[in-house]
C-alpha cells in the first residue's frame, strides 16, 4: 500500500522535498503539495523584477510543469491535527474546509514578514516577499518619479524622490542596487527631475553590510554603493515610520514616500499554532529532520531550525536559511522518508556551505565560493550564471537569459501597468504636524482617528472658520456623503497620529447598507458643519 506524502509550502524546500520524494520513493508513495500559489517564484530574482530587468511572468513557473507525478493542491493551511493525522485547508472560490490526510507530513512554509514591532513600518513599508512585492515596488517607484516630474511643492518632491531600504543584507543590498539602477535609467524620461535631487537610503541596524559574508567583501560592497550615490546608514534601527517619514533610532528623520523592509521575518501563524516544540520562532527539528517529538512529521526550509552538529547551540551550529541549503536538506528527507520506510537507520543532515554571493547592480557583485573571494564585474557574473543554472525549468532559464539579454540592448522601460489597489479600508501613521489633506484637495475618503489627535479648520455655509480638535473615536472627511468632490476643510496632525482610512466608494456602501449610520451621519453633517439632512 503507497504512502500518502503530505508536503506544505511551495517554496525552495516544499518543490525540492517533493521532487526527490517522488524520485526515490516513486510508486510506493502518493505525494501532494499544498500551496497558496500554483507557480514557483525564484526569490533571488525579485530585486531584478521590482527594476524591471526581468518581467514578472518570466520569474516563475507551474509548479505542476515541475512536479511531475506529484499532485498540486492549490489551498490555504488553516491547522493540522496530529493524532487524527489530518491537514485542514481552505480551498476553492467559497474556501470551503477539506481535510486532507497523510502518513507522513512536511512542513515547508517558510517564514512571513513581520513589521508590527515598529509603530508605523507594517502600514507604510513595501516588502521583498513575494511576487507581488516585486511588481508592486515597480510600480510605486515609476508612481514616484511621475508625481516628482509634475509637483510644484517642494517638499513633495524631495519625498517623492527619497527612497529607502531598511536592511542590509542580501536581500537589502540586492533590492537597492536594483532600485538604484532602475532610477538611474529612467530620469532621461523625466527632464524635470535632476540626479542630484534623487537620494537612496539604506538603513541597517548592525554596524555592517552583508554580515553573512566576510568584512573585505562586506567593505567592498559598502564602498561600491556609496560610489554610485547610495547613502549607508550603519548601527540604526527603525523607531517609527509615516507615509511622509521614516524616523531612526537615533532620532534621526528620514523625508520619504518609499520605505521598502527587507526585515522581520517570523514563523507564520499556522506554524505558530501546530503545537509543534519551537526554538528561535522555529519549528525545531532533530538532525534527521524529523520534528523532535514525532515520528511522521518533518521540517526544512526557513520555518525549521536544523541543527548541524550534535549539541548545536550557536547560530552557526544551524542551518541557515538559503536555498542552496534548503535543496540539500530535501536530499537528505527523502533519503530519510525512505530510510523509515524500509526500517533503516536515519542519517543526520550534514552540508557544508559553498559559498555565497550577491549582486550589487550596475554589473558588479560580491561573491565567496570555496574560499575564493571575488568582487566587482567577475563576482556578478558568477551571481547570474550560478542562478541560471539554479533556476529549476529549462524554459524558465530561456527566459531569464533572454530578459537579460534584451535588458543589455534597449532602455529600461517606464510603463506603469496597473497593479493591486490598496486595501479600501488601511492603517495610516501621520507625524506631529503633517498635513492629512487641505481644503480644495480631492475627497477621496473618511478618517476615524484610532490614537493622537487633529486640527481641523473649516470655513461654514456663512463664512465662518470652525476649528476643531479632534481625538481617539471622531471622525472627518464625511462631506462626500453630502457630494463634496473636493475637501472644504484643512487638517493637520496636532501630534503623532494613527488613523483607519475608509476610501469613498466603501464608505458609502456601507452607509447605504445600514440605515443607522445614514441617520448618524445625516446629523453629524448638519450639527458640525450645518448641511441639511439629505431627507429634509
Amino acid at each position: 500500500m503507497s504512502q500518502r506524502i503530505l508536503i506544505l509550502g511551495g517554496g525552495f524546500a516544499g518543490l525540492f522535498a517533493a521532487r526527490e520524494i517522488k524520485k526515490r520513493l516513486g510508486a510506493r508513495a502518493d505525494v501532494e503539495l499544498i500551496s497558496a500559489e500554483n507557480y514557483f517564484v525564484f526569490q533571488p530574482l525579485l530585486p531584478e523584477v521590482a527594476a524591471g530587468s526581468i518581467t514578472a511572468p518570466h520569474a516563475v513557473t507551474p509548479l505542476r510543469a515541475l512536479l511531475k507525478g506529484v499532485f498540486v493542491r492549490k489551498a490555504r493551511v488553516h491547522s493540522v491535527d496530529f493524532d487524527r493525522q489530518v491537514v485542514t485547508v481552505f480551498q476553492g472560490v467559497q474556501r470551503r474546509p477539506t481535510e486532507v490526510p497523510y502518513d507522513h507530513l512536511v512542513v515547508a512554509l517558510g517564514q512571513v514578514v513581520d513589521l508590527s514591532r515598529m509603530p508605523g513600518l507594517a502600514d507604510h513599508a513595501l516588502t521583498m516577499k513575494h511576487l507581488e512585492d516585486a511588481r508592486h515596488l515597480r510600480n510605486h517607484v515609476i508612481e514616484k518619479l511621475e508625481h516628482a516630474e509634475i509637483t510644484g511643492l517642494p517638499e513633495v518632491k524631495r519625498e517623492a524622490l527619497t527612497f529607502t531600504v531598511v536592511g542590509a543584507g542580501f536581500s537589502g543590498v540586492e533590492t537597492v542596487g536594483e532600485l538604484k539602477e532602475l532610477i538611474d535609467r529612467s530620469l532621461k524620461f523625466y527632464p524635470n527631475v535632476s540626479p542630484d535631487e534623487v537620494r537612496v537610503v539604506v538603513v541597517e541596524y548592525a554596524d555592517r553590510v552583508l554580515g553573512e559574508l566576510p568584512e573585505s567583501l562586506g567593505r567592498y560592497a559598502k564602498k561600491r554603493l556609496e560610489d554610485r550615490g547610495i547613502e549607508i546608514m550603519l548601527g540604526k534601527g527603525v523607531a517609527s515610520a509615516t507615509g511622509t517619514r521614516l524616523t531612526l533610532t537615533d532620532g534621526t528623520e528620514i523625508p520619504t514616500r518609499t520605505i521598502v523592509a527587507t526585515i522581520g521575518n517570523a514563523p507564520s501563524p499556522v506554524v505558530r499554532e501546530m503545537g509543534l516544540e519551537q526554538q528561535a520562532g522555529k519549528i525545531a527539528v532533530e538532525r534527521n529532520l524529523l520534528a523532535k517529538g514525532h515520528q511522521n512529521v518533518w521540517s526544512l526550509g526557513d520555518c525549521a531550525l536544523i541543527p548541524m552538529k550534535d549539541g548545536a547551540e550557536a547560530r552557526d551550529d544551524f542551518a541557515p536559511p538559503t536555498a542552496q541549503f534548503a535543496v540539500r536538506e530535501a536530499r537528505c528527507l527523502a533519503a530519510n522518508m525512505e530510510a523509515a520506510l524500509d526500517g533503516k537507520p536515519l542519517a543526520p543532515f550534514a552540508y557544508k556551505s559553498q559559498g555565497a554571493l550577491a549582486s550589487l547592480g550596475a554589473r558588479r557583485g560580491v561573491a565567496e565560493v570555496w574560499g575564493l573571494k571575488l568582487s566587482g564585474f567577475p563576482a556578478w557574473l558568477l551571481w547570474r550564471a550560478y542562478y541560471v543554472g539554479f533556476l529549476p525549468g529549462i524554459s524558465t532559464k530561456i527566459r531569464v537569459l533572454m530578459n537579460w539579454t534584451m535588458d543589455a540592448l534597449s532602455a529600461r522601460s517606464v510603463v506603469q501597468l496597473k497593479g493591486a489597489e490598496p486595501p479600501a479600508t488601511r492603517y495610516v501613521h501621520y507625524s506631529a504636524g503633517d498635513r492629512i489633506y487641505e481644503a480644495g484637495n480631492r475627497a477621496d475618503g473618511v478618517y476615524s482617528i484610532v490614537s493622537g489627535g487633529v486640527e481641523l479648520r473649516h470655513t461654514g455655509e456663512n463664512g465662518r472658520e470652525i476649528v476643531l480638535r479632534l481625538g481617539p473615536g471622531d471622525h472627518f472627511g464625511e462631506g462626500i456623503l453630502a457630494g463634496e468632490d473636493r475637501r472644504r476643510s484643512t487638517v493637520r496632525a496636532l501630534e503623532d497620529t494613527k488613523v483607519l482610512m475608509m476610501e469613498e466608494s466603501a464608505y458609502l456602501r456601507m452607509v447605504d447598507a445600514f440605515p443607522v449610520l445614514q441617520d448618524y451621519f445625516d446629523d453629524h453633517l448638519q450639527k458640525v458643519y450645518g448641511v441639511e439632512k439629505r431627507s429634509a
